[in-house]
């Protein structure tokens, strides 16, 4: 009866599904936006390590701009603190120094990449970063040692020089020399929360880089930069190894007991306090909009229950007389009511499913529609439905059915 209801009144039902489908749309759209991207980004640091200290000049979580200056002035991390690290740690799993600098050109036969990025790296970085070599192999200890001319090479780099073609056991040619590509890293896409694109890189030792590129231990440069990370072993406590590290560095660089440090130790976790106040304003003022589209919704599908009651009043009557209970009465327009925003939370859904296909086809990360939002729009359109048609219903139910029979 109440499915009848609805479709006898087309336009009526209609006008009363769209405020449901706008709130529900503003709401699930929002909350879908925001877990795409949240997790985008968090994807784009799990490349970092959740258990990994990055020593750093500043730390992660200040603006920038607040003390520029004083960090300015602070020295890069450098290949003593790296050593110091890897001799006298007891907490660390490893530590690795990376060093890159891009506006290479690289070629092979007719092909060439202008402006390439260069990485090279210490022995351990692939272990403690988890970079996946998808063809070939990683640097041996022996080519490492000896500052072989070997390189790793991203997938884009691989795809610009070879095509089609193998890219394993043949030489590129770079800063002056042939280097034999030994190794082809895994895709990771167009991903623009991938923090350090591995599919633009060209990757030695770093043993090998200091036979081209001169860099001083403490010193900055203005077109590289440098990064030292320190891997926490299983069990181990940040915080402990980030006291343990403050001593080290202290120690190498000879502060004295009272001088500030000038360095900074920083942590995944850092980015993850403020990811979560970041996206939890994001979902606030999402639910904000779409509970004022929600409002207009309830407000106008309780007004179209009013005017089902009265139009079927003298049904009611005639349903009260023949021995209907008022539970019967009440449940009938509760059901219409509820079945409408559950209609147009469905249609708010289709909406923002349609959209979140349309928006990935142009941007270069994927937006995604969870069950979970699912779960809340269709849960938030219940509650609006029981919310908008209790009112009507209770008055339908409290008819007295000779009074209702004779309207």
């Amino acid at each position: 009866m109440a499915i009848s209801q609805l479709l006898s009144n087309k336009l009526r039902t209609f006008l009363s599904l769209l405020g449901i489908t706008i709130g529900i749309f503003c709401i699930i759209a929002v909350l879908s936006a925001v877990d795409s991207l949240e997790k985008s980004i968090r994807d784009g640091f799990s490349e970092l390590g959740s258990d990994v200290i990055y020593v750093d000049r500043e730390p992660w979580t200040e603006d920038p701009e607040r003390n520029y200056w004083k960090y300015l002035r602070r020295p890069e991390p450098g290949m003593r603190d790296y050593e110091a690290i890897t001799r006298r740690s007891d907490l660390a799993d490893g530590a690795a120094y990376a060093f890159f600098v891009g506006g290479n050109t690289v070629k092979y036969e007719s092909s060439s990449i202008e402006g390439a990025f260069y990485m090279g790296t210490t022995y351990e970085y692939q272990r403690l970063q988890n970079v996946e070599i998808e063809e070939g192999r990683y640097f041996s200890d022996l080519e490492y040692r000896n500052a072989s001319n070997v390189v790793i090479i991203g997938s884009k780099v691989k795809d610009e020089l070879f095509g089609e073609r193998s890219a394993l056991g043949k030489s590129v040619k770079m800063l002056g020399q042939k280097f034999k590509v030994i190794g082809i890293l895994k895709e990771e896409g167009d991903d623009p929360f991938n923090f350090i694109n591995f599919d633009d890189v060209i990757w030695t030792g770093l043993n090998t880089t200091r036979k081209f590129y001169s860099f001083d231990d403490y010193t900055k440069g203005f077109n590289y930069q440098k990064l030292l990370l320190v891997k926490a072993k299983e069990g181990v406590e940040l915080d402990d190894l980030k006291d343990e590290l403050t001593g080290i560095i202290r120690g190498v660089r000879r502060l004295k007991p009272l001088e500030e440090e000038n360095f900074a130790l920083n942590e995944l976790s850092m980015f993850e306090e403020v990811l979560s106040g970041f996206f939890g304003v994001l979902n606030i003022a999402g639910f904000a909009i779409g509970i004022f589209a929600l409002l207009v919704g309830m407000i106008s599908v309780a007004n179209i229950m009013f005017v089902s009651v009265k139009e079927r009043t003298n049904i009611i009557g005639v349903k009260k007389a023949l021995g209907a209970k008022k539970i019967f009465i009440l449940l009938e327009f509760l059901m219409e009511s509820i079945f409408l925003c559950i209609l147009g939370g469905l249609m708010g859904l289709a909406m923002v499913y349609g959209l979140m296909k349309l928006i990935s086809m142009v941007i270069p990360f994927e937006l995604w529609l969870s069950l979970k939002n699912v779960i809340i729009g269709v849960s938030v359109s219940v509650i609006v439905g029981i919310v908008a048609g209790t009112i009507p219903a209770l008055q339908a139910g409290k008819l007295d059915p000779v009074v209702a029979m004779r309207q």
